[in-house]
Protein backbone atom coordinates (compact mmCIF):
# COMPACT_ATOMS: atom_id res chain seq x y z
CA UNK A 1 0.00 0.00 0.00
CA UNK A 2 1.34 3.17 -0.86
CA UNK A 3 2.19 5.75 2.15
CA UNK A 4 3.30 9.77 2.43
CA UNK A 5 7.07 9.33 3.20
CA UNK A 6 8.54 12.47 4.67
CA UNK A 7 11.71 12.88 4.09
CA UNK A 8 14.07 15.40 6.13
CA UNK A 9 17.78 15.90 4.86
CA UNK A 10 16.34 14.23 1.53
CA UNK A 11 17.81 15.77 -0.77
CA UNK A 12 21.49 14.13 -0.29
CA UNK A 13 23.67 11.67 1.47
CA UNK A 14 21.26 8.90 2.71
CA UNK A 15 18.23 10.69 2.74
CA UNK A 16 18.49 11.84 -0.96
CA UNK A 17 19.16 7.46 -1.01
CA UNK A 18 15.90 6.86 0.67
CA UNK A 19 13.77 9.11 -1.21
CA UNK A 20 14.72 7.45 -4.18
CA UNK A 21 13.96 3.73 -2.49
CA UNK A 22 10.71 5.14 -1.03
CA UNK A 23 9.74 6.45 -4.61
CA UNK A 24 10.60 3.14 -6.36
CA UNK A 25 8.03 1.42 -3.75
CA UNK A 26 5.29 3.51 -4.78
CA UNK A 27 5.05 5.58 -2.37
CA UNK A 28 4.73 9.48 -2.48
CA UNK A 29 7.52 11.32 -1.19
CA UNK A 30 8.12 15.24 0.61
CA UNK A 31 12.02 15.67 0.63
CA UNK A 32 12.89 18.10 2.68
CA UNK A 33 16.30 20.07 2.70
CA UNK A 34 17.70 23.70 4.25
CA UNK A 35 18.39 24.23 0.32
CA UNK A 36 15.62 24.76 -1.44
CA UNK A 37 16.94 23.91 -5.03
CA UNK A 38 18.43 20.90 -3.61
CA UNK A 39 14.91 19.34 -2.69
CA UNK A 40 13.50 20.57 -5.58
CA UNK A 41 15.83 18.70 -7.87
CA UNK A 42 15.71 15.45 -6.03
CA UNK A 43 11.84 15.34 -5.89
CA UNK A 44 11.83 16.12 -9.81
CA UNK A 45 14.38 13.01 -10.36
CA UNK A 46 12.48 10.64 -8.11
CA UNK A 47 10.14 8.19 -10.07
CA UNK A 48 6.53 8.50 -10.08
CA UNK A 49 3.96 11.61 -9.70
CA UNK A 50 3.06 14.03 -7.11
CA UNK A 51 6.14 14.08 -4.54
CA UNK A 52 6.90 17.36 -3.29
CA UNK A 53 9.80 19.27 -2.38
CA UNK A 54 10.01 21.79 0.85
CA UNK A 55 12.65 24.26 2.44
CA UNK A 56 13.21 23.36 5.96
CA UNK A 57 15.48 23.69 8.77
CA UNK A 58 15.27 21.17 11.46
CA UNK A 59 16.75 23.29 14.30
CA UNK A 60 14.01 25.87 13.86
CA UNK A 61 10.43 25.18 14.91
CA UNK A 62 8.64 27.54 12.98
CA UNK A 63 10.38 25.92 10.17
CA UNK A 64 9.24 22.28 11.37
CA UNK A 65 6.02 23.71 11.94
CA UNK A 66 5.06 25.45 9.01
CA UNK A 67 6.23 22.22 6.85
CA UNK A 68 4.05 19.86 8.55
CA UNK A 69 0.86 22.31 7.75
CA UNK A 70 2.16 22.57 3.83
CA UNK A 71 2.37 18.82 4.11
CA UNK A 72 -1.38 18.31 5.07
CA UNK A 73 -2.86 20.89 3.29
CA UNK A 74 -1.33 19.64 0.26
CA UNK A 75 -0.91 15.78 0.75
CA UNK A 76 -2.36 14.34 3.88
CA UNK A 77 -1.90 11.97 6.69
CA UNK A 78 1.82 11.33 7.15
CA UNK A 79 2.40 7.24 7.15
CA UNK A 80 6.45 7.24 7.35
CA UNK A 81 9.14 9.83 8.71
CA UNK A 82 12.56 9.55 7.96
CA UNK A 83 14.66 11.70 10.16
CA UNK A 84 18.63 12.23 8.15
CA UNK A 85 18.95 15.90 8.59
CA UNK A 86 22.36 15.98 10.31
CA UNK A 87 25.51 18.26 10.93
CA UNK A 88 29.24 17.67 12.08
CA UNK A 89 31.85 19.99 13.98
CA UNK A 90 33.86 17.74 15.17
CA UNK A 91 36.73 18.85 16.96
CA UNK A 92 38.57 17.50 20.53
CA UNK A 93 36.27 19.28 23.40
CA UNK A 94 38.42 21.84 24.54
CA UNK A 95 38.69 23.10 20.46
CA UNK A 96 34.97 23.36 20.30
CA UNK A 97 33.06 26.24 20.35
CA UNK A 98 29.81 26.75 22.52
CA UNK A 99 28.12 27.71 19.06
CA UNK A 100 29.06 24.97 17.27
CA UNK A 101 27.91 22.67 20.22
CA UNK A 102 24.44 24.35 19.80
CA UNK A 103 24.42 24.33 16.27
CA UNK A 104 25.19 20.38 16.36
CA UNK A 105 22.73 19.44 19.02
CA UNK A 106 19.92 21.80 17.87
CA UNK A 107 20.17 19.71 14.48
CA UNK A 108 20.53 16.42 15.02
CA UNK A 109 18.81 16.17 18.29
CA UNK A 110 15.85 18.88 19.10
CA UNK A 111 15.53 18.64 15.13
CA UNK A 112 14.37 14.84 15.10
CA UNK A 113 12.24 15.74 18.34
CA UNK A 114 10.59 18.96 16.41
CA UNK A 115 9.68 16.76 13.52
CA UNK A 116 8.74 13.49 15.23
CA UNK A 117 6.34 15.93 17.28
CA UNK A 118 4.77 17.06 13.72
CA UNK A 119 4.54 13.63 12.13
CA UNK A 120 2.95 12.47 15.12
CA UNK A 121 0.10 14.73 14.97
CA UNK A 122 -1.07 13.35 11.51
CA UNK A 123 -0.01 9.50 12.53
CA UNK A 124 -2.02 9.57 15.75
CA UNK A 125 -5.36 8.23 14.47
CA UNK A 126 -3.70 5.92 11.60
CA UNK A 127 -0.76 4.66 12.94
CA UNK A 128 2.90 4.62 11.10
CA UNK A 129 6.45 4.51 11.46
CA UNK A 130 9.50 6.51 11.65
CA UNK A 131 12.90 6.40 11.41
CA UNK A 132 15.84 8.36 12.77
CA UNK A 133 19.20 8.39 11.52
CA UNK A 134 21.94 7.78 14.36
CA UNK A 135 25.51 7.08 13.64
CA UNK A 136 27.60 4.39 15.63
CA UNK A 137 29.60 7.26 16.66
CA UNK A 138 26.54 7.25 18.94
CA UNK A 139 26.79 3.48 20.15
CA UNK A 140 31.03 3.38 20.83
CA UNK A 141 32.30 6.97 21.02
CA UNK A 142 34.96 8.60 19.11
CA UNK A 143 37.91 10.64 19.83
CA UNK A 144 37.26 14.05 18.54
CA UNK A 145 33.44 13.82 18.15
CA UNK A 146 31.99 14.07 21.64
CA UNK A 147 29.43 16.86 20.81
CA UNK A 148 28.62 14.58 17.60
CA UNK A 149 28.10 11.58 19.47
CA UNK A 150 26.49 13.15 22.37
CA UNK A 151 23.84 14.22 19.84
CA UNK A 152 23.56 11.00 18.30
CA UNK A 153 23.42 8.82 21.64
CA UNK A 154 20.70 11.22 22.72
CA UNK A 155 18.78 9.92 19.46
CA UNK A 156 19.17 6.73 20.55
CA UNK A 157 17.65 7.35 23.93
CA UNK A 158 14.92 9.43 22.71
CA UNK A 159 14.45 7.08 19.50
CA UNK A 160 13.32 3.74 22.54
CA UNK A 161 11.33 6.03 24.77
CA UNK A 162 9.75 7.55 22.26
CA UNK A 163 8.51 3.80 21.16
CA UNK A 164 6.88 3.13 24.20
CA UNK A 165 4.88 6.47 24.23
CA UNK A 166 3.17 5.86 20.88
CA UNK A 167 3.46 2.20 20.85
CA UNK A 168 -0.58 1.72 21.73
CA UNK A 169 -1.19 4.02 18.93
CA UNK A 170 0.33 1.70 16.15
CA UNK A 171 3.05 3.60 15.45
CA UNK A 172 6.64 2.56 15.39
CA UNK A 173 9.65 3.82 16.29
CA UNK A 174 13.14 2.79 15.45
CA UNK A 175 16.68 3.98 14.33
CA UNK A 176 19.39 2.88 12.12
CA UNK A 177 23.08 3.86 13.01
CA UNK A 178 25.38 4.07 10.46
CA UNK A 179 29.20 3.48 10.26
CA UNK A 180 31.58 5.45 7.49
CA UNK A 181 29.38 5.83 4.77
CA UNK A 182 30.48 7.27 1.08
CA UNK A 183 28.99 10.69 1.45
CA UNK A 184 29.85 14.35 1.76
CA UNK A 185 30.08 13.88 5.31
CA UNK A 186 32.83 11.40 5.29
CA UNK A 187 34.70 13.33 2.31
CA UNK A 188 37.31 14.63 4.39
CA UNK A 189 38.20 11.52 6.29
CA UNK A 190 41.69 9.66 5.60
CA UNK A 191 40.13 6.54 4.52
CA UNK A 192 42.87 4.27 3.61
CA UNK A 193 43.20 4.17 8.12
CA UNK A 194 39.73 4.23 8.19
CA UNK A 195 38.89 1.14 5.99
CA UNK A 196 41.22 -0.76 7.59
CA UNK A 197 39.31 -0.55 10.90
CA UNK A 198 36.13 -1.94 9.31
CA UNK A 199 35.66 -5.81 9.26
CA UNK A 200 34.45 -5.94 5.81
CA UNK A 201 37.14 -3.64 4.49
CA UNK A 202 34.97 -0.73 2.61
CA UNK A 203 32.90 2.43 3.15
CA UNK A 204 29.38 1.81 2.71
CA UNK A 205 26.97 3.47 0.13
CA UNK A 206 24.22 5.46 0.98
CA UNK A 207 21.84 2.56 -0.56
CA UNK A 208 22.75 0.06 1.65
CA UNK A 209 21.40 2.36 4.65
CA UNK A 210 18.15 2.96 2.93
CA UNK A 211 17.74 -0.62 2.29
CA UNK A 212 17.51 -1.35 6.62
CA UNK A 213 15.38 1.93 6.73
CA UNK A 214 13.01 0.58 4.55
CA UNK A 215 13.18 -2.76 6.26
CA UNK A 216 12.33 -1.02 9.52
CA UNK A 217 9.51 1.12 7.75
CA UNK A 218 7.94 -1.72 6.76
CA UNK A 219 8.46 -4.37 9.43
CA UNK A 220 5.34 -3.74 11.30
CA UNK A 221 6.50 -5.87 14.89
CA UNK A 222 9.94 -3.98 15.41
CA UNK A 223 10.18 -1.04 17.53
CA UNK A 224 12.35 0.93 19.62
CA UNK A 225 15.49 -0.89 17.64
CA UNK A 226 18.66 0.31 16.82
CA UNK A 227 20.25 -1.41 13.72
CA UNK A 228 23.82 -0.92 13.18
CA UNK A 229 24.62 -0.29 9.44
CA UNK A 230 28.48 -0.38 9.60
CA UNK A 231 30.36 -2.92 8.04
CA UNK A 232 31.30 -4.02 11.67
CA UNK A 233 32.91 -1.35 12.79
CA UNK A 234 31.21 -1.68 16.38
CA UNK A 235 33.14 -4.80 16.66
CA UNK A 236 36.04 -2.95 16.10
CA UNK A 237 36.75 -1.65 19.79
Amino acid sequence: MSRLAVVFGGSRGIGRAVSQLLAQRGHRVVVLSRNKEASKATAESLPGEKHLSLSCDVSKEEDVQRAFETISKNCGTVGYLVNAAGINRDALLLRSKSEDMLSVLHTNLLGSMLTCRGALRSMLSHGGAIVNIGSVVGVKGNSGQCVYSASKAGLEGFTRSLAKEVSTRNIRVNLVAPGFIQTDMTEGLEKEAATRRIPLGRFGEPAEVAQAVLFLLESPYITGQVLLVDGGLRLAL
